[in-house]
């Protein structure tokens, strides 16, 4: 018994626990226990993030570049970081304004650049020659070779279905009155729809397998009262 309550007293686990528990409290109502953890968590994370940024970043792309190196010009990086603080006083709020616009403009292609790299690729491979009607010639002694050409024709025809009936409801440049055009359009929303429900799904399924994690904490490892 005295070995199991100096489990349970670990600071490192108990710490844990109670952390666990008061997070899970908000599901009743905001309390104060949770907004005492809730500012130790974020707290806690605002130090890592200020640790992690001064050894991953500014040490050895800013501190080692300057001191070791004897890249001096990083020093400038000084001036046009206090010119974000220039939005507190009237008198400078035209250079945080004239720092930010140059940023955003850099955030901006960056984004649009890595968008481009990750969907593009995307894009063309839907129209790609593997997505055509025509199936490949039978392999030699396959005994399901026409299986297979049927279910690779069928396969091929019902994504380009759902390709073309997407676009066709992103087809904002004219007013959808044709009947035709219509019922596709709203094909390709309710396939839309289909797959938000699927991400959604699959967030609520990561959430749940924090809530697992967290449990098995509690239950394994704090209170040792699931085994294995």
């Amino acid at each position: 018994m005295t070995e199991y309550l100096k489990h349970l007293l670990d600071p490192v686990l108990l710490f844990g626990a109670l952390g666990t528990i008061a997070i899970l409290s908000l599901v009743f109502k905001e309390n104060r226990f949770y907004r005492l953890f809730e500012h130790i968590f974020l707290g806690l994370a605002l130090g890592y993030d200020l640790e992690l940024t001064w050894t991953t970043v500014l040490k050895p792309q800013f501190w080692d570049a300057m001191v070791h190196d004897g890249q001096w010009a990083w020093i400038m990086a000084v001036p046009v970081g206090l010119m974000f603080y220039g939005v507190y006083t009237q008198r400078f709020a035209w250079m945080s304004r004239l720092v930010f616009g140059i940023f955003f403009g850099l955030a901006a292609g960056t984004a649009f650049q890595d968008f481009s790299a990750r969907f593009m690729p995307q894009v063309t491979r839907s129209f790609a020659p593997n997505k055509s009607l025509i199936p490949p010639p039978p392999t030699p002694g396959d005994p399901h070779a026409l299986l297979h050409q049927v279910s690779f024709v069928l396969n091929n025809f019902l994504f380009l279905g759902i390709v073309v009936c997407v676009l066709v409801y992103f087809l904002f440049a004219f007013e959808q009155k044709n009947r035709a055009v219509l019922r596709t359009a709203q094909l390709g929303r309710w396939v839309l729809m289909f797959s938000f429900g699927a991400i959604f799904g699959s967030t609520i399924m990561t959430r749940m397998a924090l809530l697992i994690d967290r449990m098995y904490f509690i239950f394994h490892d704090w209170l040792r009262l699931v085994k294995g």
